[in-house]
């Protein structure tokens, strides 16, 4: 007998076949269909040997004002009130800063369980970026372009591509609470990518729509080999879609995911002790805390790439109120997850990076906020293939531009992706005539903070 098509399959359905006869029919006919192809998330050998297996990115979206926080200028502190270089008058924090761990790492008031591991992290403090616009600066840092004519894949989409993933039964990339502004779905897309490389969006809660089966596991693996029958048929039409093969990779691992993830983002099964080490049981701050916890849960299962968001950063007014909610609302529960990283070994294969899109200047905006500042700001790293308490880069004594060690996002991006074992310049994708990387044609990588 003859294959099945897809649209004599629809006909027949249509007529009342029978869904389950159906099924059977196009399983007796299985053995006539060309084999599948290698699985498209599976395992891939990096360039060179990987330093860091996991990323975790805990994203602080808004911008965070480094001078409140992390970044000590005495200057600033002593011409307060004074005229900026560039215009405004500089102000210094109301808030009191200290050193802290062997390397005297500087942390405000604000952070001080963030402050405990200053020996463990690994400072970039000299970031420079291109547009001082949220939604291009957010869409560019996970993107690596800023440009809203072409949708480019995002950073966790090019390391599903370049590395798979090493957990088959979830997805490799995932984006707790990404914000609906700022780029929305474009900062954890897959663009020209195939469908299947994009990232899977999960809530603080660990839900995923539409994820619980409606019917029975034997009856509902049925009916998908129904309805992977015809998206087969499609995909091997002349001019089918791309999306198609996406289609096929994401209702399979969807049916494989009902039976691993509810199981693995319930954080009831963590002892009590550890939800209250990150503040999960907490009201007001356990969402980001339950965000923290369930990184750490996906990364220990294999996830590649986990992305955690704390939104609301975006200081231009009510800076001083504003900045010791949201502190508080992350202070504890990052602190948490690199001690739960490191306790369990996780930290040794395990990329944290922490950081906004931008950062703000040192002058005042009004009564009581500070304005974007996109050419000097921080971010840390910590964890596998990073030197621990080092520091690379540096902005001038007020603040505002990075003066060593500088680094534009496609460098930071191209860091990254040596800390993964991928070369940025050979991890390319041919589309629309020409190859593109997440690097586009610059990228140096900042070898200084390798471990």
């Amino acid at each position: 007998m003859p294959p099945i098509s897809r649209r004599a399959a629809l006909k027949q359905a249509s007529a009342g076949f029978g869904l389950v006869a159906l099924a059977g029919l196009l399983d007796q006919q299985a053995k006539a269909r060309p084999p599948a192809a290698a699985h498209p998330l599976a395992p891939k050998a990096p360039h060179f040997p990987a330093k860091a297996k996991k990323l975790i990115f805990v994203h602080m979206n808004g911008s965070m004002s480094q001078h409140d926080t992390v970044e000590y200028k005495p200057k600033l502190f002593a011409d307060d009130g004074k005229p900026g270089p560039g215009g405004g008058t500089l102000t210094a924090p109301k808030f009191r800063f200290a050193q802290h761990g062997q390397t005297g790492s500087w942390f405000s008031e604000l952070l001080p369980n963030l402050a405990r591991h200053a020996d463990k992290l690994c400072w970039l403090r000299g970031l420079h970026t291109d547009t001082p616009a949220h939604p291009q600066a957010v869409v560019q840092l996970h993107t690596g372009s800023a440009n809203a004519a072409l949708t480019r894949p995002s950073i966790g989409a090019w390391l599903l591509y370049g590395l798979g993933t090493d957990n088959a039964d979830l997805p490799g990339y995932v984006t707790i609470n990404p914000p609906p502004n700022f780029g929305g779905a474009v900062n954890f897309g897959s663009a020209f990518l195939p469908a299947h490389f994009q990232g899977t969006r999960i809530d603080d809660r660990g839900a995923l729509p539409n994820l619980r089966p409606a019917t029975a596991a034997g009856l509902q693996r049925r009916q998908l080999d129904l309805i992977q029958g015809m998206n087969r048929d499609l995909a091997a039409a002349p001019g089918a879609p791309d999306a198609v093969d996406g289609v096929i990779e994401s209702f399979e691992l969807a049916f494989r995911m009902q039976g691993k993830v509810p199981e693995l983002l319930d954080l009831s099964k963590e002892p009590l002790r550890v939800r209250e080490e990150y503040g999960a049981t907490d009201a007001p701050n356990q969402s980001f805390a339950r965000q923290c916890l369930m990184a750490r849960r996906l990364c220990e299962a294999g996830v590649r790439f986990v992305e955690i968001c704390q939104p609301g950063w975006d200081h231009h007014n009510n800076l001083h109120a504003g900045l010791i909610d949201r502190c508080r609302s992350v202070d504890r529960a990052t602190a948490a997850l690199l001690n739960d990283l490191e306790r369990r070994g996780l930290l040794a294969d395990t990329l944290v990076l922490f950081g906004s899109e931008f950062g703000r200047l040192p002058t005042a905006q009004g009564v009581d906020g500070r304005d974007h500042n996109i050419t000097g700001y921080p971010m840390f790293l910590a964890g596998a293939g990073v030197k621990p308490g080092f520091t690379y880069g540096a902005t001038d004594e007020y603040g505002i531009r990075a003066v060593e060690g500088r680094m534009h996002t496609n460098d930071l991006h191209a860091t990254l992706l040596a800390l993964m074992g991928i070369d940025h310049e050979r991890l390319t994708y041919r589309y629309a005539g020409r190859d593109f990387r997440l690097t586009d044609v610059a990228g140096t990588v900042a070898r200084e903070v390798f471990a």
